[in-house]
């Protein structure tokens, strides 16, 4: 399936930091990672730097498929507000939800400066609008259980976020927890790093076939390579869903475009990742180089020609609602794309094995934060495979 439109703007900006061979040989490893987008890249780097012998294979360039297309927002904020999600799966695994994401922001920090990867990485703070009058009390909510369960965190009043912004909401949650990246050049910089601690990397190699065996499960790719591995890993989003039994979510399409450099960013507020409350979903950031990231404007549906067909009405639409924001900004979209994602119902990523396809492990990890979702991934999986009890594991499972 075509997962974004034709002009998503990292692989434009970075075109092919490096390349990759083609499976073109019968291959034994211990782990064999299917995609190469974010997730794969986090699953690899974590098994191979754990010792395990590990090869990923995408059907496409590495980088090229969902990852080409995310926004690259690393956020401890669950797509399900905490109130709701505790209503949904008790307070104990709602707040752990949020303090593991909130965990994998740091993480992903500190991994991205010991690997010394290059991908634009900055620490960013968070700006939550309540978009109508209507959602300040349920904010205020909000507000009171994340300062309970230990997050660092200011309420802000229509006066505080006129005064530091050029624009008016009811109230606003204001976190310093946050942060972003390319997600392009994280992709390659991860597998750069695994590459080094032994890892395989294969890309343009479609597996067509799983068998699982006694002793694990093998692959076949296109041109006839087979990958014989203990455990698979199903790394390549909502493309591994014919693969799974029972939920997995629902998919929906997303739009994002992305300026032209600006002069002066000097009126957004520490260049804050923004975002609002209601639907149709709204998130902004900016780039080092002074672009300005506008997303959203979900839909539900996922053909690509019936999504892309949508592209320059939301374009517009993303624009004006931009301009109602930051007046004083002059922005001129330099691409826009759309692209497919998945959503479940509790927000939460679905993460560890499925009795649809034995000896393996998937990770899926669908919403806004899938970047940081991916990191938990890579963690569970990586201890499960090497024996060790992630205590964490259950709250993401598929069965849940």
């Amino acid at each position: 399936m075509q997962l974004t439109s034709d002009y998503p703007f990292w692989s434009i900006l970075n075109g092919l930091p490096a390349s990759f061979p083609t499976l073109d040989r019968d291959l034994t490893c211990d782990v064999a990672v299917v995609g190469g987008g974010i997730t794969g890249a986090l699953v690899a780097f974590h098994l191979a730097n754990a010792g395990v012998h590990t090869a990923l294979l995408d059907k496409r360039d590495i980088g090229t498929g969902s990852t080409s297309g995310s926004t690259g927002l690393l956020q401890y904020e669950v797509d399900v507000p905490l109130r709701q999600l505790i209503k949904r799966i008790g307070s104990k695994k709602a707040i752990r939800s949020y303090d593991l994401c909130g965990e994998a922001v740091r993480k992903l920090r500190s991994l991205i400066g010991k690997l010394k990867i290059d991908c634009g990485h900055e620490t960013k703070p968070s700006l939550f609008l309540a978009r109508k009058a209507d959602d300040v009390s349920e904010l205020k909510t909000e507000f009171q259980l994340r300062c309970k369960m230990g997050l660092e965190l200011e309420f802000w009043t229509r006066s505080e976020i006129e005064r530091h912004f050029p624009f008016s909401r009811p109230a606003a949650l204001f976190s310093q927890l946050g942060g972003q990246v390319d997600p392009h050049r994280l992709t390659h910089g991860l597998l750069a790093a695994g590459n080094r601690r032994g890892l395989e990397t294969f890309d343009r190699s479609p597996v067509i076939s799983f068998k699982p065996t006694d002793k694990g499960i093998h692959l076949t790719t296109a041109n006839g390579s087979t990958v014989k591995a203990r455990r698979a890993v199903m790394a390549c989003g909502f493309e591994s869903m014919t693969h799974v039994r029972g939920e997995a979510g629902r998919l929906k399409s997303t739009y994002a475009l992305i300026s032209e450099p600006v002069k002066s960013l000097s009126s957004w507020h520490q260049r804050s990742l923004i975002w609002e409350t209601g639907m149709p979903y709204l998130y902004l950031r900016t780039t080092p180089d002074n672009r300005i990231i506008v997303g959203g404007e979900d839909v539900d549906l996922v053909s690509p020609p019936r999504r892309d067909s949508l592209l320059p009405r939301k374009t517009a639409r993303l624009s004006r609602k931009f301009k109602t924001l930051f007046p004083d900004i002059k922005l001129e979209v330099a691409y826009s794309w759309a692209g497919t994602f998945g959503e479940t119902k509790d927000g939460l990523a679905y993460i560890g094995r499925n009795r649809g396809l034995p000896h393996a492990y998937f990770a899926l990890g669908y919403g806004g934060n899938g970047i940081t979702y991916s990191l938990i991934a890579a963690e569970i999986i990586r201890d499960d495979f090497l024996g060790y009890r992630n205590r964490d594991a259950h709250i993401f499972r598929f069965e849940r």
